[in-house]
């Protein structure tokens, strides 16, 4: 009697759990494969690679093709489904938890830096790239005053497709040459959607249908259905996941010259901040995780699997946030809640990243020999929190914002070049922490905010739905 039982449960868990299963499966062969490929072949050329990557390039094509549509109508309906009362509460939650993590990360990765110090005796091979050229070409103050900029888009449909950036150049006309502060500059679109000012864009326009009531309920009917839809589509691209990660990791693995000897000249630094992102992920969020809802977080982890294998073959936090939606949604997460919180988060909540940045600075630092001071280090946090929230539509870990960093502690923009060489596998685990951090963010501020959306539940419910509500044994009396 009990073995049938016994298989109905094992069938029902491997139909929950198969594409997870799958997508963790694509991330070990893919970097099995990888690792084959490279040392039992000869060189791989970089045509050779690009076929080897192009199943995983359009997995990426098509998630990112969700990004847009999706962030737009999923803020809107979920703003405009509130109250202004409800989503400001639901906002200033999210925010703090924001603030709080991002602060956590950075404090956690100046402490471990200056402890094990893996800047003293390192011997690195700096490696001089076109990317490192033109990062070194910024101002921290043009930074960040793009980054407002594009939070206030002057043309919505433009930014689905750019970004604003200052543009400086050097007058070679002018004898001698003058500072960097002194160069001519301009206005340039840089390829890439302007997350920030779709994020702006959808919470006033949110907050807009919310004050309209019924005269904005067509519209809010409107990007309620459109989110629907957009949920439909990754629900099928999510099946293409195992396959498209899987030769994303290969690809990136044949393409590194040395993996060995790169992680041998950069060792203290990269387990320095691998052992940072440990920490943060699963010690800092779960206390604070523990302290806001009464409850470890590492069994709603464990669910996340899917997902987490999908940001590190990714890189990309935008990118799986379709997938993180959908995942949140299977969990039971209040969809008002998940499609408020997750676009947010994906655009700047960046704990990882904030941790590496700060990591990365007093490295290069201690490499120079540079003594530096609490002040320093206190503008080094604060650097890295805004560098963070900068770096989030900037590909490959931000080079531009590492460098306002780095401007913090006085060192010069090249030395970037000296970590550059594994910043591409840290950027994949500093983004599936990224992601995780967001995950669980929104699974923080649904348990803070349930009696909030109870009560807007029973406000706006018909008779026969109360009766539903007040069956529920979790509801709690009035």
């Amino acid at each position: 009697m009990t073995r049938p039982k016994e298989d109905s449960k094992f069938k029902a868990f491997l139909r929950e759990n198969s594409l997870t299963m799958l997508t963790v499966t694509g991330v070990f062969l893919g970097g099995l494969v990888g690792f084959i490929i490279k040392n039992s072949t000869g060189e791989w050329t970089k045509r050779e690679i690009m076929y080897i990557s192009f199943p995983g390039e359009l997995f990426l094509r098509m998630l990112k093709c969700l990004i847009v549509p999706l962030l737009v109508s999923s803020i809107t309906s979920a703003i405009g489904g509130l109250d202004l009362s409800m989503s400001g509460r639901i906002a200033i939650r999210a925010n703090a938890y924001y603030f709080v993590t991002t602060i956590s990360a950075v404090v956690l990765g100046i402490c471990l830096v200056t402890t094990i110090r893996p800047g003293q005796g390192a011997k690195i091979v700096e490696i001089r790239t076109e990317s490192v050229d033109k990062a070194s070409k910024v101002l921290t103050p043009d930074t960040l005053m793009d980054l407002v900029r594009n939070m206030f888009t002057d043309n919505i449909i433009q930014s689905t497709m750019f970004q604003y950036r200052t543009e400086i150049f050097e007058n070679t006309s002018i004898s001698p040459p003058v500072p960097m502060e002194e160069w001519d500059f301009k206005s340039a679109q840089r390829e890439g959607s302007n997350v920030l000012g779709l994020v702006m864009f959808s919470v006033i326009l949110g907050t807009t249908i919310g004050r309209m009531r019924e005269k904005g309920q067509l519209l809010q009917d409107f990007f309620t259905s459109l989110s629907e839809a957009m949920m439909t589509i990754t629900s099928w691209v999510i099946w293409i996941s195992p396959l498209g990660v899987g030769f994303l990791i290969a690809a990136k693995i044949i393409e590194m010259d040395s993996i060995a000897a790169t992680i041998q000249s950069l060792g203290w630094y990269f387990i320095t901040v691998m052992l940072g992102l440990f920490l943060h992920g699963f010690g800092t969020i779960a206390v604070i995780f523990f302290l806001a809802t009464g409850t470890l977080p590492y069994r709603y982890i464990a669910k996340l699997s899917q997902v987490l294998a999908t940001a590190f073959g990714t890189g990309s936090s935008s990118a799986t946030m379709p997938l993180t939606i959908k995942c949140l949604d299977g969990m039971g997460i209040d969809p008002r809640v998940t499609r408020f919180v997750i676009p947010v988060g994906a655009t700047i909540n960046m704990d990882g990243t904030a941790l590496y940045e700060a990591v990365a600075a007093l490295f290069i630092a201690q490499y120079r020999e540079m003594s530096y001071s609490f002040g320093n280090i206190v503008a080094v946090s604060i650097t890295a929190t805004a560098a963070s929230i900068g770096a989030a539509g900037i590909p490959q870990a931000g080079l531009v914002t590492m460098v306002m960093v780095l401007d913090t502690v006085g060192l010069e923009p090249k030395d970037v070049s000296l970590i550059i060489a594994v910043d591409w596998l840290l950027d994949r685990f500093r983004t599936t922490i990224n992601v995780m951090c967001d995950a669980l963010g929104t699974i923080l501020v649904n348990h803070l905010s349930r009696n909030d959306l109870r009560s807007v539940d029973r406000l706006n419910a018909e008779p026969h739905e109360l009766l539903e509500l007040g069956a529920n044994g979790n509801e709690t009396k009035e």
